[in-house]
């Protein structure tokens, strides 16, 4: 059976639930809502298991706090025998406006002490999810800023493009890096909040 791992950057505990810096934690409980499955707590993160058409997808939200988060992820893809081309992160990422995202086959970590400590441990050839978060803050204020919590109005202008990261899993588990890329990368450079992300173009 095809395996993917789809691992999605946060920090545990309550008080990181709704900051910033835990979208990618966001990301994977919408995915695992929609999917039917829940997660447990395993070495080195919260662990789920679904499958899509006999191809199964093992969900990460690692519990090793952001700046080692590539423990968890070389751990699951060694326990699961998974190929690092079936991996697919999901992060925050400051340098793109809230509520926009971007796929990559792979890259510099841009500044991610998540991607940063992945690459450092399986080096840079994975897909990641970017999930933009806006950089709404004064100079030297990032940290602040991806360890605020989103206000309600931040997160229903971010809503549309959980909605999507959830269909792009599914496209990358099904159709692959380079089909998922071209068929979503044009939404995320939609501005947000738009009526509908299925409109026309």
């Amino acid at each position: 059976m095809d395996k993917y791992l789809v691992v999605g950057l946060g920090n545990p505990g309550d008080e990181y639930a709704t900051t910033r810096h835990n979208t990618g934690y966001m990301v994977l409980d919408a995915f695992a809502k929609a999917s039917n499955t829940v997660f447990s707590d395993r070495r080195y993160g919260y662990v789920a298991e679904t499958s899509l058409k006999g191809r199964k997808v093992v969900l990460l939200k690692p519990t090793t706090y952001m700046n080692l988060s590539g423990n968890a992820v070389r751990y699951w893809l060694g326990k699961e025998n998974i190929d690092q081309q079936r991996l697919l992160v999901v992060s925050d990422d400051v340098a793109l406006p809230l509520g926009q995202f971007r796929l990559k086959a792979g890259g510099s970590n841009g500044g991610h002490n998540g991607l940063g400590h992945i690459q450092q441990l399986i080096g840079q050839n994975y897909a990641r999810l970017r999930m933009g978060i806006g950089n709404d803050y004064p100079q030297g204020g990032q940290i602040d800023w991806v360890l605020g919590s989103y206000s309600d109005d931040d997160l229903r202008q971010l809503q549309p493009a959980i909605d999507t990261a959830v269909e792009i899993i599914r496209s990358f588990v099904l159709a692959g890096i380079d089909i998922t890329m071209n068929q979503f990368n044009k939404l995320g450079k939609r501005p947000t909040p738009s009526p509908s992300l299925n409109g026309g173009e």
